[in-house]
């Protein structure tokens, strides 16, 4: 620092060199600038929380079963709702069938507080099963395309999985 005498009132006036600090400033913001570390949005998801205060649970709640029994093979073998007979035919007309009975079952979303949101499914598959049997019938049992309009409805909201599920 320079001290010079104040002519004016004969004490010392102390001058603060600023060139020193504006480097300091320089180099603090180019140390944060290095290491911040630029994080990626994550995606964006659809969840269904339930309401703080709610009361009791509805009693119009659709409790629905699905099973899927793979062959030896790992091959889809019956696809069956709520203990009833299975489904007869092709893999694609099974699946059909199962939509037209969870239609018969919980109807077609048409508006808020439907049955389709209320409504669960438990997925029971076997072990064996191959994985792509098991997304068509998550994608059969979650909507389907209108044949009168072309419009996708919506069935069932809540999938769920048997624990251990078909482990035998």
């Amino acid at each position: 620092m320079k001290l010079r005498k104040n002519e004016v009132h004969g004490r010392e006036k102390v001058e603060v060199p600023m060139t020193p600090m504006i480097d300091i400033v320089f180099q603090l913001l180019v140390f944060f600038i290095m290491t911040f570390k630029i994080v990626a949005m994550e995606g964006d998801f659809n969840i269904n929380m339930p309401q703080a205060a709610q009361g009791s649970p509805s009693t119009t709640q659709i409790a629905l079963t699905l099973s899927l029994r793979a062959g030896p093979s790992g091959a889809l073998q019956s696809v069956s709702l709520n203990n009833l007979p299975p489904f007869e035919g092709s893999v694609q007309e099974k699946f059909k069938k199962l939509q037209d009975a969870i239609v018969e079952q919980v109807g077609v979303n048409d508006g808020p507080s439907t049955s389709q949101e209320e409504s669960e499914i438990e997925i029971d598959a076997d072990y064996q099963l191959q994985y792509h049997y098991v997304i068509q019938a998550i994608t059969a049992v979650t909507g389907r395309i209108d044949p009168k309009t072309g419009e996708v409805q919506k069935l069932i909201e809540k999938i769920k999985f048997a624990p251990g599920a078909g482990a035998g």
